[in-house]
């Protein structure tokens, strides 16, 4: 069903996921450039003019904050069972996160005390999509660390309806659940813009974090520097590194859970074993045709779907390495053992037991995971986003005139006279 690949044709597979970027589009990075400059220049009016436009729906500084009485109403058409998991997984999510919390720390030594000091954001925003994009778990993911980093205010966007209220209601509840203050209806880059800059309705923020589309993408990356943000995401991947002892059956479903997400999707097998390749293979087309979003996963596979065939399983992990994706799963007889020839993945998932929508969803781990081969140099997102950390210095008389010299002479070689003034002025040198 899906192309096999031996493990010499690695590198055009490589460039086939890096390349699946939608970002490169000059004529959408224009258009998003003119909305952010608008937005900034003109606030509250441009925003919601650009709302009209977009969403064909009709907003004024008193209508675009959502309302508890809104809040409420989506709590009411919420299933027991679905408030119930929602939940729990706050519940996980929040206590892995708890663990990644850092303290303020300053180190007494003779003659300095040095030291870092962690200070939460003071105001972050969070963007939530829209329509079948918008996914409670995405609230939750991004806005807990959020809290637990000790952020002063969260403000959420996401797109209308077009009765006027949000367009996923559910999204209001997972905002409610997770601790959100302050909900906005207003979407796409002219949201994003009102984030970074503040209009006279929605307050600026320090930080943006949270999906979008590629007019979203761009934005944040237009906005980038007068606001920190996430990171520029791409479509999702998982690669799934398996030996003869995986279940084909299973396999085939951690990688169409993939595939359906969208068409750029990718869905990637490195396995050593040439029967469970052809296995899954076969287990594709029978799943596939039993999906809902049959159709995506077509476009998903057909385009990106591949099966790479390894000697071993360390090459099946240097081959990991070099995809470096965002999802990665060790679906082999001892993933512990493999473990440590991993360098480079979002996540990863060991054993059988382990598929990725355990982590989308329930396990703790954060899902906001770099894509696209970033994970070479990025993280997940954590608590460490919404924090900002000061160095601490305090020196003595003694043990300043004790390094003036040195502190001198390093300044002169570079030239900066000011700068070995302000040491030598203290000793009368």
């Amino acid at each position: 069903m899906i192309p096999m690949l031996q493990s010499t044709d690695v590198q055009a597979l490589k460039r086939r996921v890096m390349e699946r970027s939608q970002l490169q589009n000059d004529e959408i990075s224009a258009r998003v450039k003119e909305i952010v400059a608008r937005v900034r220049a003109e606030g509250d009016a441009a925003l919601f003019d650009y709302t009209s436009r977009f969403d064909h729906v009709q907003l004024t500084a008193d209508t675009v904050k959502v309302t508890r009485e809104e809040i409420d109403a989506a709590y009411a058409a919420a299933s027991p069972e679905w408030l119930a998991a929602m939940r729990e997984a706050a519940r996980r999510i929040t206590a892995f996160h708890e663990k990644q919390k850092q303290n303020t720390w300053i180190d007494f030594q003779p003659g300095i005390a040095l030291g870092q000091k962690i200070t939460p954001l003071d105001r972050v925003g969070v963007y939530v999509p829209g329509g079948t994009a918008a996914y409670p778990s995405s609230v939750l993911m991004n806005v807990l660390p959020a809290r637990v980093a000790g952020v002063r205010e969260i403000v959420m966007v996401t797109p209308p309806g077009k009765d006027g209220g949000a367009s996923y209601p559910l999204a209001l509840v997972a905002a409610d659940i997770a601790g959100v203050d302050s909900i906005y209806k207003v979407g796409g880059a002219q949201a994003i813009a009102a984030l970074a800059f503040g209009t006279e309705s929605i307050p600026r923020v320090d930080k943006i974090t949270g999906p979008g589309n590629i007019y979203v993408a761009n934005a944040k990356r237009e906005v980038f520097g007068h606001v920190g943000i996430d990171m520029v995401a791409g479509p999702s991947e998982v690669l799934v590194i398996a030996d003869n002892s995986a279940e084909p059956a299973y396999v085939a479903a951690d990688l169409l859970s993939q595939a359906e997400h969208d068409p750029f999707a990718a869905a990637i097998l490195v396995t050593d074993s040439v029967a469970l390749a052809q296995a899954v293979d076969v287990e594709l087309e029978r799943q596939t045709d039993l999906l809902p979003r049959k159709e995506t996963v077509l476009k998903s596979l057909g385009a990106y779907g591949t099966i790479v065939i390894a000697p071993n399983l360390s090459a099946c992990a240097e081959i990991a390495n070099q995809i470096a994706p965002e999802h990665l799963e060790l679906f082999v007889r001892e993933p512990y053992a493999l473990l440590p020839s991993i360098r480079n993945a979002g996540a990863i998932f060991l054993g059988r037991w382990s598929p990725e929508p355990l982590g989308d969803y329930l396990a703790g781990p954060n899902h906001v995971l770099p894509t696209s081969g970033t994970a070479r140099f990025f993280s997940p997102l954590s608590v460490d986003d919404f924090v900002k950390k000061s160095s601490i210095i305090c020196c003595t008389r003694e043990e300043l005139e004790a390094v003036s010299d040195q502190v001198i002479l390093l300044a002169r070689q570079e030239g900066l006279d000011a700068h070995a003034n302000a040491v030598a002025i203290r000793f009368g040198k």
